[in-house]
C-alpha cells in the first residue's frame, strides 16, 4: 500500500469530538461482540448466536455469529483506541444495517418492541466516524502524523 492511501484512510480534521463519539460507542461495540463471541456479559457465545441467526435466515449462523461478532469486538477495539476508524465504522455500519433490517425492522422504532432504534443510533454514530475519521488522540492521528 502506498502512503497516499494510508494517509487518506487515517487523516481526519474531527478534533476532539469524534473521540467523545469513539469512546462510548467502541465500549458498546465490543461489549455486544464480546457476547457473540465468547458468551459474556450474558451472551449465548458464537455457538448459541450462530444457532440463533440460522433460525432467523441468516445461514450459516456460525459464519455469520463469527463475522457480526468480529466486527463488533474488533471493530469496537478499533474505534476505542482510534486505529482505521473509517474501516472499522464501516464495517459496524453494514453490520447495524443487516441487524436493523433481518431482525429489528418489523418490530417498529422502539426497543420496548425490540424495535430498531438502539441500531440506529448505532448506525449513526457508525457513518458519522466513518465520514469524520478517528480525530486527535488516535493512532490514526499519531500515523498520519508520522506520513507527513
Amino acid at each position: 500500500m502506498n502512503n497516499a492511501l494510508i494517509k487518506n484512510i487515517v487523516s481526519s480534521n474531527a478534533g476532539l469530538a469524534a473521540l467523545a463519539l469513539r469512546i462510548p460507542i467502541g465500549i458498546i461495540f465490543i461489549a455486544h461482540g464480546a457476547q457473540k463471541l465468547f458468551g459474556a456479559f450474558g451472551g449465548y457465545g458464537l455457538e448459541g448466536t450462530g444457532q440463533w441467526m440460522a433460525s432467523i435466515g441468516l445461514e450459516p449462523g456460525y459464519l455469520m455469529a463469527l463475522m457480526a461478532g468480529s466486527a463488533e469486538f474488533f471493530g469496537g477495539i478499533a474505534l476505542l483506541i482510534g486505529l482505521l476508524v473509517r474501516p472499522a465504522a464501516a464495517a459496524l455500519a453494514i453490520a447495524m444495517l443487516v441487524a436493523i433490517f433481518a431482525v429489528h425492522f418489523a418490530n417498529g422504532l422502539f426497543m420496548s418492541n425490540n424495535g430498531y432504534e438502539f441500531g440506529l443510533a448505532l448506525l449513526a454514530a457508525s457513518v458519522s466516524l466513518l465520514f469524520s475519521g478517528a480525530g486527535k488522540l488516535s493512532v490514526d492521528a499519531l500515523i498520519e502524523n508520522k506520513l507527513s
